[in-house]
């Protein structure tokens, strides 16, 4: 039978992948307390609907950082697209585009930045992991700016990779043919099978600094003339931050309950997250984003009243895509955005600036 849901994507892509890349995509760190809370949290969510509100007239589109989206959903980063489908990113990006709505790409993608942009009719962000090698970054950040992006987002949540136990059992690694296309050298991007060990947690402990501070958000900021976004936080404090170091926006996340077992659900640090930005004058241009957990419109229409202008989904968008290439993905973000609509409308709240934090409870 077709999806009805997102939910069900994943079981249809489930009998489609390989069982490392199965896992992979779907493990959270240890006892994946985190992975399952930032789903259950959104569900102890309640919404306290309004009525006799006039909607047969409804918009779903946001603004943000300069582009006007169909919806409050953006693709989010993720690694390795090609372990579900051939075309990989460029099947995503195209995906985005035609569902009116921008994707992030991963440092980790496996088709390099310049065919994903090559292939967008929407904005294209980069995800942005920093070598212990500064001069390869920067490297790097001259051919995302070069091949068009518009946004990075810096990554800050994984100094080291969490200890994901679905992956030390696999001993996961990307099949021969595939490498992470954005690195510096065909051996860099090789992610190979290790002995007693996740490839990639091998490769990661490697290559990438586990001591980034917040002055390496300045020398971001002072080598590129983009917007710098910050993927990982979950404190009011780390948020004040990131507005002082001159972020432009920032990511509500746990890494998909990836990297710290025990993190708290994101939907449940947002709200702390959005007053202590409002208190220090964040303005409205300021993009306040979230991802973790998010597999229904209701979910989307409790971020954005919470405080988020956006959100971003990770693994529907693998699901979608293991399942039917780009067709897939086309279709998991039109049934989201299906159920968005649907419900603003049952909240009696007509455009996503009616979404206000009293609908909540």
């Amino acid at each position: 039978m077709e999806p009805v849901n997102l939910s069900e994507f994943k079981a249809l892509a489930r009998t489609k992948m390989a069982a490392m890349a199965y896992d992979y995509y779907a493990g959270g760190a240890d006892d994946e307390l985190t992975l399952n809370d930032n789903r259950a949290a959104f569900e102890r969510l309640k919404l306290a609907y309004r009525v006799l509100v006039d909607v047969r007239s409804r918009d779903t589109s946001v603004h943000l950082l300069g582009h006007r989206l169909s919806s409050p959903v953006i693709v989010a980063p993720t690694a390795f697209h090609q372990l579900a489908d051939e075309q990989g990113e460029v099947a995503t990006v195209r995906a985005a585009g035609s569902a009116g709505t921008l994707m992030v790409l991963s440092t980790l993608s496996n088709r390099p930045v310049e065919e994903v942009t090559r292939a967008a009719t929407g904005p294209v962000w980069f995800q942005l992991y920093v070598y212990r090698d500064r001069g390869s970054s920067e490297a790097l950040i001259r051919r995302v700016e070069a091949a068009g992006c518009t946004a990075i987002m810096l990554t800050v949540d994984a100094p080291i990779l969490g200890h994901r136990e679905q992956d030390v059992r696999n001993r996961f690694h990307l099949p021969e043919g595939l490498a992470a296309a954005n690195l510096y050298g065909d051996e860099e991007g090789k992610v190979a099978r290790r002995a007693g060990d996740s490839g990639l947690a091998a490769w990661v402990g490697e290559t990438l600094d586990p001591g980034l501070t917040w002055k390496d958000v300045e020398w971001l900021r002072g080598v590129t003339d983009l917007p710098v976004l910050i993927k990982g936080i979950v404190r009011p404090d780390d948020a004040a931050r990131a507005l002082e170091h001159g972020a432009s926006g920032l990511v509500v996340s746990n890494h998909g309950g990836r990297q710290l077992d025990t993190a708290p659900a994101t939907i449940e640090a947002l709200p702390a997250i959005a007053e202590e930005l409002e208190l220090r004058g964040a303005g409205d241009d300021f993009a306040l984003l979230l991802d973790g957990g998010v597999r229904r419109g209701t979910d989307v229409v409790k971020a954005v009243a919470l405080g988020a202008k956006a959100v971003l989904i990770g693994r529907p968008v693998l699901w979608g895509l293991a399942a039917e290439g780009q067709r897939g993905v086309e279709t998991v973000l039109a049934m989201l955005n299906a159920e968005i609509d649907t419900a603003m409308a049952l909240c009696g709240a007509p455009t996503v600036v009616e979404l206000s934090r009293d609908l909540v409870i």
